[in-house]
């Protein structure tokens, strides 16, 4: 299916570009915004044109229909815009591909992939954060963070400056999306529970 090659190299050259030089480029988000729609368009006008040629293409392109791709880019976009305005860790770039992820799934699953990389995200921040700091280190300056600005206990001693900076991690949105398009687009989580359910005789 060319939408799901498509999705996956836009979103691989996107987590490459994160990891590395923390940017996600405009010509990446964009241009699979414009390809998603236009295959989503070209698969609706071909079926309107002939049934049964279209459903074959369809099936070749694999892409949503159009309105679907459209409330994909919508619903993706407009959360992740919530989230850039909430959370600083958020960049422009992150907003963009999750839009653009939203319009090659179609929104149910866009949302789906949505959820999954927010938790897949915060997973690696979390692992280079403990990898960085040391577990111990990192549980010790979360208690005390709580403790100190949540819970105002006078007894133990706020975190200096430096120990704040050192808990601020960026949430690894791309790498997270790759991971996340991937469980959602090959079924991983249904295959797995398949694989771990009992087996009655």
């Amino acid at each position: 299916m060319l939408s799901t090659v498509l999705l996956l190299a836009l979103t691989l050259a996107a987590a490459v570009s994160d990891v590395f030089r923390k940017k996600i480029y405009n010509w990446n988000t964009y241009g699979g915004i414009l390809a998603g729609l236009a295959l989503s368009a070209a698969g609706g006008v071909w079926l309107r044109v002939d049934n049964e040629a279209g459903s074959r293409l369809g099936a070749w392109l694999g892409s949503p229909p159009l309105a679907d791709a459209g409330w994909g880019l919508l619903t993706c976009g407009g959360l992740m815009v919530v989230c850039f305005v909430l959370f600083p860790g958020i960049g422009g770039g992150d907003v963009k591909l999750m839009a653009m992820i939203g319009t090659l799934m179609g929104w149910e699953k866009g949302l789906e992939a949505l959820l999954w990389t927010f938790v897949l995200g915060s997973c690696f921040s979390l692992i280079i954060l403990v990898w960085r700091v040391g577990p111990v280190t990192t549980v010790w300056r979360v208690v005390r963070l709580i403790s100190t600005r949540l819970l105002r206990l006078p007894w133990l001693r706020p975190l200096s400056d430096e120990e704040r900076v050192a808990l601020r991690q960026r949430v690894f949105v791309a790498p997270g999306a790759l991971a996340a398009v991937v469980i959602v687009r090959f079924g991983l989580i249904e295959v797995l529970e398949k694989v771990l359910e009992p087996r009655i005789p």
